[in-house]
């Protein structure tokens, strides 16, 4: 059983959740209806929606120097 850091599992979750949203973004661009979730939850506060965004922006950066390192956010990706 793999033991993650708790910042490491909200750091992966947010970057999923991200990937999520930007496939309903392409989703919706290809069917003419408009599919951001984001938006749809946070549309009426665009300076918390633009802060959603960086801090997702932020965590798949983190998840993608997961990919470059071993260690990344303090999660070992073996498992040790």
């Amino acid at each position: 059983m793999h033991k993650h850091k708790p910042m490491c599992l909200v750091v992966t979750l947010l970057a999923q959740i991200g990937a999520i949203n930007w496939g309903l973004v392409g989703l919706g661009m290809l069917i003419g209806r408009p599919i951001n979730l984001v938006n749809m939850i946070l549309g009426s506060l665009p300076t918390v929606e633009a802060i959603v965004y960086l801090v997702v922006g932020v965590c798949g950066l983190i998840v993608l120097g997961g990919f470059l390192k071993t260690d990344a956010c303090g999660c070992d990706k073996m498992g040790k």
